[in-house]
């Protein structure tokens, strides 16, 4: 799909002054292997993971929610921003948006990623949300939950993520969505207010 015009309905999206974004593939460049991880955690192909382990007897899951933990922390060491991550964030910060991070990963994995990422001291620890603090996605809850923090409500918020569950939890919300996608396939147009490949491409058509 093509980014609609600023006029109008993107225009006002990038207006908004309430974002929350998704972390992995989004501000990160990629690098989980979900396919690698099933393998390793024992996951049918194509299932959802957390929602597969959270099927399991708790004396079962735990011990793959440890491994799931562990191979999240060894991954630490190859998170890079994506292209234009810090700019964005930092011009953001400059329009006085209030931001915040909704992930599946753990508050304390995504803390660290941002901290590596150079954007750590824009997100309080009660704006990062992870796996443990809200269901995961694609639950609008963790977009509720920064509602009542905010005293804001969807219709004044903005999703951005790379992956159909961060825009369907924009969309369970009543948020407005940006899909980033490096491919710029955006498969779920249904779902995607606005298209970008980066956030560098994004911070191009913010407003100031």
């Amino acid at each position: 799909m093509k980014n609609r015009t600023l006029a109008g309905h993107a225009e006002a999206i990038l207006t908004r002054k309430h974002w929350v974004f998704d972390l992995d593939g989004t501000l990160t460049l990629p690098v989980h292997d979900f396919s690698v991880i099933r393998q390793a955690l024992g996951v049918p192909q194509g299932i959802d993971i957390l929602g597969y382990l959270a099927s399991l007897p708790d004396p079962e899951a735990q011990p793959l929610h440890d491994k799931l933990n562990a191979i999240e922390t060894e991954l630490l060491e190859q998170i890079e921003p994506a292209p234009g991550t810090v700019q964005l964030i930092e011009a953001l910060q400059r329009r006085g948006s209030r931001m915040g991070v909704l992930t599946r990963n753990t508050r304390d994995i995504a803390i660290r990623t941002l901290d590596s990422l150079g954007v750590g001291g824009y997100f309080p620890e009660e704006c990062i949300l992870g796996r443990g603090d809200a269901p995961p996605k694609p639950d609008p809850e963790g977009l509720f939950r920064f509602c009542v923090r905010w005293r804001t409500v969807p219709a004044e918020m903005v999703m951005v993520g790379d992956y159909v569950f961060d825009l369907q939890t924009g969309r369970n919300a009543g948020a407005a969505t940006i899909h980033i996608d490096r491919t710029r396939s955006f498969l779920w147009p249904e779902l995607t207010d606005i298209g970008v490949s980066t956030p560098e491409e994004l911070l191009q058509i913010l407003p100031a």
